[in-house]
C-alpha cells in the first residue's frame, strides 16, 4: 500500500509563501545501525543500489520507513527552485538517517516513534539554509500510522493513526422537495442508501511525552477509537442506526464532525488535533473542532 496520506492537504506556509516537500524511504538494519557507530562514517557500508527505496535495502528483517521533510520560503527568481531537493537528500542521509540508526541501536525495540521524530527534529533544526526553513517532519512507522512536528508549535508532537469503517447512508434533507433532493445529491439520494468503505485518520498531540517516550499507549488509543467510533458506525445505516444522524444529514462533513464529538476529552493526557474522514480515495473532510 502506498504511504501518500496528505495528498491534497492544505498547511499555512508560515516563513515563506512556498512549501516544498521531499520524502525518503529507507530501512536501518544492524549492519547499518553498527555503522552509525562505526569509525569509518555511516553510509559507506552498503552502496545505494535501488533508488526507489532511495536508501539500501535492508538485510534481513528490519523497520521500512518514510520519512517526509516540508520546507517553506521563496523560490529563486532566476531557477525556480526553492531549494534543490539533491540538498534536501544530503540533509536527511547525512543526519537524519545516522540520527535514526543510533535510536535504533541504542533503544531497539523500546524506540517510540514519538521518540525518533523528535531526535530527527533536533538534529536537523538549524541545519537550515537562508532561503528556506523547515516547516515540518513526518515519519511513518507503518502505512497507518505516523508522528509529526511542525514549525510554531515544536514542542507538540503529533501521532496519526488511521482505522476504517463500512456504512451505508442516504443524503437527503427533510426540508427539501423530493425533486431538488434528487437534483442536488444525484444517485447519493437513492432511497436505499449506497454504501461506503470509510477511512479515518484520527491525530492526537501532547507536548510532554509519557515516561516511556509516547503521546499514547497505541493499543490503549486504538481501544478507545474502536469503542467510541467504529463500534457505532462501522456496518451501519447511518440515518437508520446512528442517533447522530436521524435529522442530521450524513454527508463526509458531518460524519467527521461526529467523529470528533465522539472522541473530544476522551483521549487526555493527549489532546485531539484533527479528525481526517475519507469517503472515496478521491475525497476526504477535516476537522478541528471550534
Amino acid at each position: 500500500m502506498a504511504i501518500n496520506p496528505t495528498v491534497g492537504e492544505s498547511r499555512d506556509l508560515t516563513g515563506g509563501g512556498m512549501l516544498l516537500a521531499r520524502e525518503i524511504r529507507f530501512s536501518i538494519d544492524r549492519d547499518w545501525a553498527a555503522a552509525a557507530h562505526g569509525e569509518d562514517g555511516f553510509g559507506s557500508a552498503h552502496p545505494i543500489t535501488n533508488s526507489w527505496g532511495g536508501w539500501p535495502s535492508a538485510v534481513g528483517i528490519a523497520p521500512y520507513l518514510v520519512l517526509r521533510i516540508e520546507v517553506v520560503g521563496t523560490p529563486d527568481t532566476v531557477t525556480g527552485y526553492l531549494v534543490n531537493i539533491m540538498e534536501l537528500d544530503r540533509l536527511l542521509r547525512n543526519h537524519a538517517l545516522p540520527q535514526a540508526a543510533r535510536k535504533l541501536r541504542e533503544r531497539g525495540v523500546h524506540l517510540t516513534g514519538e521518540l525518533l521524530i523528535r531526535g530527527i527534529w533536533e538534529e536537523l533544526s538549524g541545519r537550515e539554509a537562508e532561503a528556506w526553513s523547515m516547516r515540518a517532519l513526518t515519519l511513518w512507522t507503518t502505512p497507518h500510522l505516523s508522528y509529526a512536528i511542525r514549525a510554531g508549535d515544536a514542542d507538540m508532537t503529533e501521532l496519526t493513526q488511521c482505522f476504517e469503517f463500512s456504512a451505508s447512508h442516504r443524503l437527503h434533507v427533510a426540508s427539501m422537495s423530493d425533486e431538488d433532493n434528487r437534483q442536488y445529491f444525484g444517485k447519493c439520494n437513492n432511497l436505499n442508501g449506497h454504501g461506503h468503505n470509510y477511512r479515518v485518520e484520527v491525530t492526537i498531540g501532547r507536548e510532554s511525552l509519557d515516561s516511556a517516550g509516547r503521546v499514547a499507549a497505541i493499543p490503549k488509543f486504538e481501544s478507545v477509537v474502536q469503542h467510541e467510533v467504529i463500534d457505532r458506525l462501522d456496518h451501519k445505516h447511518l440515518n437508520a442506526d446512528v442517533p447522530e444522524f436521524r435529522d442530521v444529514n450524513p454527508s463526509v462533513e458531518n460524519i467527521a464532525r461526529t467523529v470528533w464529538s465522539y472522541l473530544q476529552g476522551k483521549l487526555e493526557p493527549a489532546r485531539l488535533v484533527r479528525v481526517r474522514v475519507w469517503e472515496t480515495a478521491k475525497t476526504y473532510a477535516e476537522y478541528r473542532g471550534e
